[in-house]
C-alpha cells in the first residue's frame, strides 16, 4: 500500500500517486458542486491518473523510462461504467480535449473513440489501482438540465467537468512541486470589496446638477435590478450615463445577495479594458482587479531594484489568477472569454469553472462578433441557466439580442435596468447629427481646416493617412493600428493635453478612437458606417456636454464611393444605415436603433450569424472539440506581426535584443506587443520581398528599415482600396 508514486520534485521528493488522487478529487469535487456536479468531479479527479499504476509508468518516473501514455486508462475505466463525459475528461487531460471520432476510429489516431479501443496489458496493465483504490460505480443522478431535449448542454457539461479536471489537477501537482510554497489567493471577499466600493460612492454626496441627478437616478436603478432573481440583465444608457460605476454596483451587490463568487468584466478592446479596470483598482484596491488581455504583463522586472517582497508576491498571485480567474474581480477582453468557452487546449480551458456562479457584464455588448453571435449567445445562455451566472448586456446602443436568448428557453428573458431607454437617450442627447456628400478627400480636407478642433474618423487606413497628409502641420495627428500601441499612447496624451489646453487639434483617426477613448471634441466628422458606429464616434463630440447640443455637431459624410469596392462587412451595415435613415429622422434614437439591428440580423441571416457552423457541430452526439477549437477564432489570423525598433527608447532596444537572442517567454512577448504593428498577408509580402523585414523565432519579423515608418503615421506600406478597413 501507498508505493506507487505520481510526481517527484526536482530535488528528489516524491508524492504518492494516492494522494495526488486524493487530493485533485477533493479540489475538483468543490469545483463541480458549483453546478451539482460534485459527485462526477470526485470521480474524475479520483481516477484521472490510474494509468500511472502501471510498471511502465513507474519505471518513467523512477528510472526515466520512456515516455507512457497514462491518461487512456481512466478513460476506458469510465468506458466500462458507461460514463463517456468522464470518458472524455480523463483522456484529454493532457492532450486537450479531444475530437470524438467514429466507430471506424484506429487506436492511434488521437481521437476518443480511437484511443478507447487501445489494449493497456503487459507493462501497461493499471490493474493496480485497486490495491489503493474502490472500483468505480455508475453515476445514477446528473444535473437535471443534462435531460433536456438540446444536446449543446451536453458538450459544454464535458467542457465544466473538464476545466474542473485540469485544473484541479495543476493546482495539486503545484503544492506539490513547490512544497506549499505557492501562495494563490489573498483577495479581499466579496463582502469586503463592496463595502470598499459603497464607501467610496459615498464621498460624492448628493448630486446637485441635472446630469448628476440623472446618473444616480440611474445607479439606483442598477442597486433596485440587483435585487431581482438571478437571470440575464441589460443595461441601456447613452454615453455619459456613468454605465461603468453603475454596473458595478449592480454586480458587487448582486453578488453579496445571491454569493457569487466573483465578477467579470468582459470588454471588446483593450483600450477600453485598460480604462475600466483603473478605474475599479482605484475603488477596489490595486490587488483586487485582475486584467486578462494580450498587453498585461503581471512578471516583475528584475532590473528594478526596489522590488520587495511584498510587491512580488502581489505581481505573483496576479499572475497565477490569470491561470484559473481565482480571483474576485476579472478583466477581460471578448476574445479571450469566448475563445476559452470553445478552446480545446488545457491552459485555455482551465479558467472556464470558474465562471460559474459569477455576475458577467458585458460591455459594448454590440461588438459580440457577428460570424459568431449565435455561439456567443449561446454560451451566455448556458451560463445562466444552468450555471448559475447572472448576466448583464450593458451598452450605449443594445442591439436586438432578445429574440436569440428567448430562443433558447424561457427562462431567459431580458430584463432592462433601466426601462425609459427613450428618456435617456433624450436627457443625455448631447450631439446633432447630420449627413453631408463630400465630392473628395480635398474638399473634406477644406472643411476640417476651418475647425481648430475637430476629429475625423475614416473607414480605412489609407483615407486616414491621406487625409492626415493633406491635413499636416501644427496641432495635425493621425491615428492608426499602422502605428505601435506605445506610440498611439503617447499620440493621444498629447491629443488629450492640447483638447484641456484650447490649443488647436485636428485629428484623423480610423475606428480605433470611436470605442471607449475618453476624448472630447466641440466637433467631429465621421465616413458612413454602421449605425452603432457612428454613434459611437459620436460620444466623442461635447463628451462633458460643455456646450448646447444643437452647437456640437457630428458630421457623417458620404464619399460614395462604388459599392462593389467596398468589403461586405463593411458595405451591409453602410446599407441598412441610409435605410434606417430615410424612415427615421433622428438616427439616434432607441427606435432607430433597435431597426438598425434587427434589419443587420436579419439581413446577414441566421447562417452567417455563426458562419463556422459551430452549434450544429456541438448539439450533435459526437463533438469534435479539438476541430472546434480551430475554428472559433473571434480574429482571424491573417495577419503578421511586425516588431518596430526605436532607437531612442531604451525599453524597445532591451526587448529588441532579448528577441533577437530568442528570449521569448510570455513575459517578453507581453512587452513586444506594445511596439507591434500587424499587417495584412498581401502588405507582408511587399514588405518581405522589398527586404525590409529580417525574420526572427516564433513567427516574428522586425523592421530593419527605418525609414519604412514614418513617425507621424506609422508603417508605410502598400494600401490599395478596401485593404486595411477600419483599424
Amino acid at each position: 500500500m501507498g508505493t506507487y508514486i505520481g510526481h517527484t520534485s526536482e530535488e528528489g521528493r516524491q508524492q504518492l500517486l494516492i494522494d495526488h488522487l486524493k487530493g485533485a478529487s477533493l479540489l475538483a469535487e468543490r469545483f463541480a458542486s458549483i453546478f451539482d456536479a460534485a459527485e462526477w468531479g470526485k470521480m474524475a479527479g479520483l481516477y484521472h491518473d490510474i494509468g500511472k499504476y502501471s510498471a511502465a509508468f513507474q519505471q518513467r518516473i523512477l528510472e526515466e523510462g520512456p515516455r507512457v501514455d497514462h491518461s487512456t486508462a481512466g478513460a476506458l475505466l469510465m468506458k466500462k461504467i458507461k460514463n463517456v463525459p468522464l470518458a472524455f475528461c480523463i483522456a484529454s487531460h493532457h492532450s486537450g480535449l479531444l475530437n470524438t471520432g467514429t466507430r471506424l476510429s484506429k487506436a492511434d489516431d488521437g481521437t476518443l473513440k480511437g484511443r478507447l479501443k487501445k489494449e493497456l496489458k503487459g507493462k501497461l496493465d493499471y490493474s493496480a489501482y485497486r490495491q489503493e483504490l474502490p472500483e468505480p460505480l455508475p453515476i445514477r443522478k446528473a444535473p437535471a438540465f443534462l435531460y433536456g431535449k438540446d444536446r449543446f448542454y451536453y458538450s459544454f457539461f464535458i467542457r465544466m467537468l473538464f476545466s474542473c479536471l485540469v485544473d484541479a489537477d495543476f493546482l495539486d501537482t503545484e503544492q506539490f512541486v513547490n512544497a506549499g510554497k505557492v501562495q494563490r489567493g489573498g483577495f479581499a471577499t466579496m463582502q469586503e470589496l463592496h463595502d470598499l466600493f459603497f464607501a467610496y460612492y459615498a464621498t460624492f454626496g448628493e448630486p446637485t446638477t441635472p446630469i448628476n441627478q440623472k446618473r444616480q437616478e440611474i445607479y439606483q436603478q442598477c442597486l433596485d435590478a440587483a435585487e431581482k432573481e438571478p437571470g440575464m440583465f441589460s443595461l441601456t444608457v447613452p454615453t455619459g450615463g456613468g454605465k461603468t460605476l453603475s454596473s458595478l454596483a449592480f454586480a458587487l451587490k448582486h453578488a453579496v445577495k445571491y454569493k457569487k463568487q466573483r465578477i467579470i468584466y468582459i470588454i471588446p478592446y483593450t483600450s477600453i479594458i485598460e480604462q475600466t479596470a483603473d478605474i475599479f483598482r482605484n475603488i477596489l484596491g490595486d490587488g483586487n482587479v485582475i486584467e486578462h488581455h494580450m498587453n498585461v504583463d503581471y512578471d516583475k522586472d528584475d532590473n528594478k531594484e526596489d522590488n520587495d517582497k511584498k510587491e512580488d508576491d502581489g505581481l505573483n498571485r496576479k499572475k497565477l489568477a490569470t491561470e484559473n480567474w481565482d480571483a474576485p474581480v476579472i478583466v477581460t477582453t471578448n476574445v479571450q472569454f469566448f475563445e476559452s468557452l470553445f478552446a480545446a487546449k488545457t491552459s485555455r480551458c482551465r479558467k472556464v469553472h470558474n465562471i460559474a456562479n459569477s455576475v458577467l457584464i458585458f460591455d459594448e455588448a454590440q461588438m459580440l462578433p457577428e460570424p459568431y453571435l449565435r455561439p456567443c449567445i449561446r454560451s451566455i445562455g448556458e451560463l445562466v441557466a444552468n450555471y448559475r451566472c447572472t448576466a448583464v448586456l450593458c451598452t450605449a446602443t443594445q442591439p436586438s439580442l432578445e429574440t436569440y436568448f428567448s430562443q433558447i428557453g424561457e427562462g431567459l428573458k431580458v430584463r432592462e435596468i433601466c426601462p425609459d431607454t427613450q428618456g435617456l437617450y433624450e436627457f443625455f442627447r448631447r450631439v446633432t447629427y447630420r449627413f453631408m456628400d463630400v465630392d473628395s478627400l480635398e474638399s473634406l480636407a477644406a472643411q476640417l481646416k476651418e475647425h481648430e478642433q475637430v476629429l475625423c474618423v475614416t473607414n480605412s487606413k489609407k483615407d486616414a493617412r491621406d487625409l492626415y497628409q493633406m491635413m499636416a502641420g501644427d496641432g495635425c495627428y493621425h491615428l492608426s493600428t499602422f502605428m505601435y500601441p506605445a506610440h498611439r499612447r503617447r499620440v493621444l496624451a498629447i491629443i488629450r493635453q492640447r483638447l484641456k489646453d484650447g490649443l488647436p487639434c485636428r485629428v484623423i483617426s480610423t475606428s480605433l478612437i470611436q470605442a471607449g477613448v475618453d476624448v472630447d471634441f466641440p466637433v467631429v466628422y465621421r465616413e458612413i458606417a454602421g449605425l452603432d458606429s457612428i454613434i459611437q464616434t459620436g460620444g466623442r463630440c461635447n463628451r462633458e456636454g460643455k456646450q448646447r447640443t444643437e452647437d456640437s455637431t457630428v458630421y457623417i459624410y458620404d464619399l460614395h464611393k462604388p459599392m462593389n469596392r467596398i468589403p461586405a462587412f463593411v458595405r451591409r451595415p453602410i446599407e441598412i444605415t441610409q435605410m434606417v435613415a430615410k424612415h427615421h429622422a433622428d438616427i439616434a434614437s432607441a427606435e432607430s436603433i433597435k431597426a438598425y439591428f434587427d434589419q443587420l440580423h436579419y439581413t446577414i441571416g441566421e447562417d452567417q450569424l455563426d458562419s463556422k457552423n459551430i452549434l450544429k457541430r456541438l448539439e450533435g452526439n459526437t463533438p469534435d472539440f479539438t476541430e472546434i477549437a480551430k475554428d472559433f477564432k473571434l480574429i482571424e489570423e491573417d495577419s503578421r506581426p511586425v516588431f518596430i525598433p526605436v532607437d531612442d527608447d531604451l525599453d524597445n532596444q532591451k526587448i529588441l535584443t532579448q528577441l533577437i537572442a530568442s528570449v521569448c517567454n510570455r513575459s517578453i512577448l507581453r512587452k513586444a506587443n506594445q511596439y507591434m504593428v500587424s499587417v495584412y498577408e498581401n502588405q507582408f509580402e511587399k514588405l518581405w520581398e522589398t527586404n525590409k523585414l529580417d525574420a526572427l523565432d516564433l513567427g516574428l519579423y522586425v523592421l530593419k528599415d527605418p525609414a519604412v515608418y514614418d513617425p507621424d503615421t506609422g508603417l508605410v506600406v502598400n494600401m490599395e482600396d478596401g485593404i486595411g478597413i477600419f483599424l
